[in-house]
């Protein structure tokens, strides 16, 4: 196991926050997360993954553990469904390519979302209709302090909207290694109602076609193709995807919210509560395309805040304070971080 120090993460987060780790592993497999778990060269331990969720506001004083094992092996079938377990460090969209390329379904909807395969359940992650929970089977998972293996089923990780246990009462106690998802085998059954995705699949469609079932690899293909037009590369210009989550509220603010704002879209949930397109309200508070200094909101797509170069993590954060005011103080309604901010 090789330990570095005063290691620049900024390549490590697809911010490009350019903050240092006083110590930092790669580990390629479990033995080495093991290993450099056990290390006592400092008494703070940080799990990297694959950076793209994650806001760093200032240097890591800790021994940062880069999780980059890889792997992908099919381990139960039956007529109807493949269930395949997945290393942690694999890449979350070369992992649904690799599905494809199998005819495997049920995470289609969730192409180009990035990072890696580990932190997908920590998030939760989910786009267009689908979240990871629908297909998670389990996870395997070290405790950070006693270094005990342990199996986490789909119940046990008390998924919720872009959250989990690991975010909550589990959060800084476990290293997620593998997991495993069950997919579908054909005929697939597809979800194309959420957002552009059916509007999007029929005005590219050829006329002799137009009636055919849609294929996971079409579907894939649109969300692709829908998220490159919204999104920006984070190559490019550094960014976390979805800056904040899609706020839920309940009943009776709805009413008074939408007899303000009859043309707002909105999705009916569970419990008689709706969800508000985070993007759509910090539009209409004015700030799409907003810049402060080196930080912005995008200018296609207001839920992403972008770094505009050299940007630090607390001009981000800032911006992000501000936008939540400014949203509360037009709507009345609370925005969340999605992701997660290391103050």
């Amino acid at each position: 196991m090789e330990v570095q120090e005063n290691i620049s993460l900024r390549e490590l987060n697809s911010f490009g926050i350019d903050v240092k780790a006083k110590f930092y592993t790669k580990a390629e497999n479990v033995a080495t997360i093991e290993q450099a778990l056990q290390n006592k060269i400092h008494s703070d331990i940080f799990i990297l993954s694959g950076g793209s969720n994650m806001l760093l506001t200032k240097d890591l004083d800790a021994h940062v553990v880069h999780i980059c094992n890889k792997g992908i092996e099919v381990v139960a079938e039956t007529n109807t469904h493949t269930t395949i377990e997945v290393a942690a460090g694999e890449n979350w969209h070369d992992l649904v390519l690799w599905t494809l390329d199998h005819n495997l379904g049920g995470i289609e909807n969730l192409a180009l979302i990035p990072g890696c395969v580990g932190s997908a359940p920590i998030q939760n992650i989910g786009a267009y209709g689908v979240e990871i929970k629908d297909s998670f089977i389990q996870c395997q998972a070290l405790d950070i302090k006693t270094l005990e293996k342990i199996t986490l089923s789909n119940e046990n990780c008390e998924f919720a909207y872009r959250s989990s246990i690991f975010k909550s009462t589990a959060k800084g106690k476990y290293v997620i290694y593998n997991i495993q998802l069950q997919l579908t085998k054909p005929p697939h059954p597809i979800k194309i109602a959420y957002g552009d995705i059916e509007k999007t699949l029929i005005s590219q469609r050829t006329p002799e076609k137009k009636n055919e079932e849609y294929t996971i690899s079409e579907i894939a293909k649109t969300v692709i193709y829908i998220r490159k037009n919204k999104l920006p590369d984070p190559k490019l210009l550094g960014n976390s995807g979805s800056f904040f989550k899609n706020p839920v509220i309940e009943k009776v603010l709805f009413e008074k919210f939408i007899k303000e704002w009859p043309e707002a879209p909105f999705y009916k949930v569970e419990n008689n509560r709706f969800k508000i397109p985070a993007g759509w309200l910090i539009e209409k508070a004015g700030l799409k395309g907003f810049k402060q200094g080196a930080v912005g909101v995008h200018e296609k797509q207001a839920l992403v805040l972008v770094n505009y170069g050299g940007a630090k993590g607390h001009e981000v954060l800032s911006l992000a304070k501000k936008v939540m005011t400014e949203v509360l103080k037009k709507f009345s309604i609370s925005l969340e971080p999605e992701v997660n901010i290391i103050p």
